[in-house]
């Protein structure tokens, strides 16, 4: 996805802001160029750095010969992004892009924008605390629901509902989001099933998740878990580790988001029942043609709001999209989000074929 000119200062750019935030002493951007910073927040969720960075400047590219993308990634550090983010401005950012770290301590940073006229574009994670001029993500609390409507459904199919509990893998308390999708899936769940043990996860970490679920397990006793909420297809990961550790033969169902490649082959052998499919591209462009306006100049209209706790934010809010085992093919490959080569590698030829997807 990165090539020419853009990719040079891509990645020019890219370690001036990433390692450790000073000046450098170098030359900033030429006069007639427009800089977009894009700060993404961590790298174990692996769509940020696969998917969201080459898509967005990929499209920043196509819509704007004289731009050039900032890229920092802030491994999951509040500070380190901080950091980041006053070497962007220092170094003539004209618009941000920020998936924050921590939503609510980022808003000193973002203050700094503002007083020097920067519009900053809240990222997948509504920014709270002061107004700013864009949120673009996806309707996070119907997220949540859906996938708690997911599990309930394959909980029916088994005919488990109520024999057992449930166990809720949030994910980080410091993430706007992670609110969202647990608000959605306790509209989703409470009432309709037990809910034994909830976590929340800090930074969304996989390892974290595998500990919460073998807490769970040695407190309710694996014959007593009927199935798991997890809020992302990573810490999917972790809980599924943990189950197969204690000895399932059959594992429960197990949510996830993002449509990670192995949670997609996971899905494919049964080990995990769905995950959401997020429109990743979808995101990433609105944001670059956003983000291309306003260096222009411009500011499009924004069909709804979204409210961080202080102002409304003009948002655009996309789709969620469940995916289990049958619609594989008709949205993530259709889309090309996945080949079906990229999938079906040699582990997973047996199960792509009972899919249809060979």
């Amino acid at each position: 996805m990165h090539r020419g000119w853009l990719a040079a200062a891509s990645m020019l750019l890219a370690c001036a802001v990433g390692c450790g935030g000073g000046t450098g002493g170098g030359a900033g951007p030429d006069d007639d160029e427009k800089t977009i910073a894009l700060l993404l927040p961590e790298s174990k969720t692996t769509r940020y750095e696969s998917f969201d960075r080459p898509l967005f400047e990929a499209k920043v590219k196509q819509l704007c010969g004289e731009c050039a993308v900032l890229y920092a990634n802030a491994d999951q550090d509040a500070a380190k992004q901080q950091s980041q983010i006053e070497s962007a401005l220092t170094q003539g950012a004209d618009v941000l892009v920020l998936d924050a770290v921590d939503a609510a301590a980022v808003a000193a940073s973002v203050h700094q924008a503002r007083q020097k006229n920067v519009p900053v574009i809240a990222y997948d994670r509504l920014i709270s605390g002061i107004a700013y001029d864009y949120f673009v993500s996806f309707d996070n609390v119907k997220v949540g629901e859906t996938q708690g409507r997911a599990l309930l459904e394959e909980l029916d199919k088994r005919g488990t509902r109520g024999e057992g509990k449930v166990v809720m893998i949030n994910g980080s308390p410091t993430d706007p989001s992670a609110g969202d999708y647990k608000k959605g899936a306790h509209q989703a769940l409470d009432g309709q099933v037990t809910i034994g043990r909830e976590f929340d996860t800090p930074d969304w970490s996989p390892d974290k998740a595998q500990q919460q679920m073998e807490q769970a397990i040695t407190a309710l006793g694996k014959d007593q878990i009927v199935g798991v909420y997890s809020a992302n297809d990573g810490m999917a990961g972790g809980v599924i580790a943990a189950m197969k550790r204690a000895g399932y033969q059959t594992l429960p169902p197990v949510t996830g988001q993002d449509a990670e490649l192995a949670a997609v082959q996971r899905i494919l052998t049964g080990e995990q029942s769905m995950t959401v499919y997020l429109d990743i591209r979808a995101q990433a462009e609105k944001s670059a043609e956003l983000a291309v306006g306003l260096v222009r100049g411009q500011k499009p209209a924004a069909p709804t709001t979204a409210d961080n706790g202080t102002a409304q934010i003009p948002a655009f809010l996309l789709e969620p999209v469940p995916v289990g085992r049958d619609r594989i093919k008709d949205t993530i490959v259709k889309d090309g989000f996945y080949t079906v080569e990229q999938i079906c590698t040699s582990d997973f030829e047996k199960a792509c074929e009972e899919a249809g997807l060979r």
